[in-house]
């Protein structure tokens, strides 16, 4: 399965990738327990990153996307949500949309629909999704755990599946989607999420380890059908990957895919249910 380079048969460099993942753990986890606003920044430059890897893969294909009102608009709501809860991040959400509406207005009509349509999708995705790791974040308690546990248990959703998929995957997901994903794939992403919240909840939150497993449940359908979405956007634009910022992965967006998709119910399940 490995190549004298050090990659696999899915096309990914394995050393590599595993020395950027544990990096990048490690700069998450100081960042989350030290200074909770550092953390707050990292989030910000990495959604950013994804949004400006979004947006050029979009001009690619001539659809203009105004990268600076975007990204002041995304770091706005991540941080509306960290200071004022789940409202501020609707309110400072529906006034960026406004705002781009308007600014791409007065550049014409021709391809209106189009820049706005492609504008507010980068907009939602992964901006506004993102803002709900600010508000797992304000929660005065255990703001740092509950990252760490939506974090760690979506990571085990693609380890689980990459693992499993190379060793044992022979039944394909969705062909036309994303021909590499298969059925056995999923099911270890599926037994990794599961395992890692049960874990971790019992652990961080002293909450019954069955809430973890639930978790876990929902992450790794979430964070599935997110990175088909990403393989469905990344075939329309005719590209193989988002970006090359981070080795052994890919682009920024590569990793955010499955993470922005499952943030909404892993708030929703973490806030009734711990």
């Amino acid at each position: 399965m490995e190549s004298a380079a050090g990659g696999s048969r899915t096309g990914r460099n394995l050393p590599v990738a595993i020395a950027v993942g544990a990096g990048l753990g490690a700069v998450i986890i100081a960042s989350l327990y030290l200074v909770k606003v550092l953390f707050l920044a990292v989030l910000i430059a990495a959604v950013g990153i994804g949004v400006t890897e979004l947006v050029r893969s979009f001009e690619a294909r001539d659809i203009k996307v105004p990268m600076i009102p975007v990204l002041a608009g995304m770091a706005a709501m991540i941080v509306g949500a960290y200071l004022g809860g789940a409202a501020w991040l609707l309110g400072v959400f529906a006034a960026t949309a406004l705002v781009l509406m308007v600014w791409r207005m007065f550049q014409g009509t021709e391809g209106y629909v189009r820049d706005v349509s492609a504008t507010l999708l980068v907009t939602i995705y992964p901006s506004m999704l993102a803002g709900f790791v600010a508000l797992l974040l304000a929660d005065p308690h255990h703001g740092a755990d509950l990252v760490v546990v939506f974090i760690a248990t979506t990571v085990a959703s693609d380890i689980g599946g990459y693992f499993a998929g190379i060793s044992l995957g022979k039944h394909k997901m969705s062909p036309l989607i994303s021909p590499k994903k298969t059925w056995e794939g999923f099911a270890g992403s599926a037994l990794a999420c599961m395992a890692v919240g049960g874990w971790l909840v019992a652990w961080l939150l002293h909450g019954a380890v069955w809430k973890g497993v639930l978790v876990g449940a929902v992450v790794v359908v979430f964070a599935t059908l997110g990175d088909l979405v990403e393989s469905v956007i990344k075939r329309d634009l005719g590209v193989k990957d988002m970006g090359s910022v981070l080795p052994g992965h890919g682009g920024l967006m590569d990793r955010l895919d499955s993470l922005v998709a499952a943030l909404v119910p892993v708030w929703a399940l973490l806030t009734l249910l711990l």
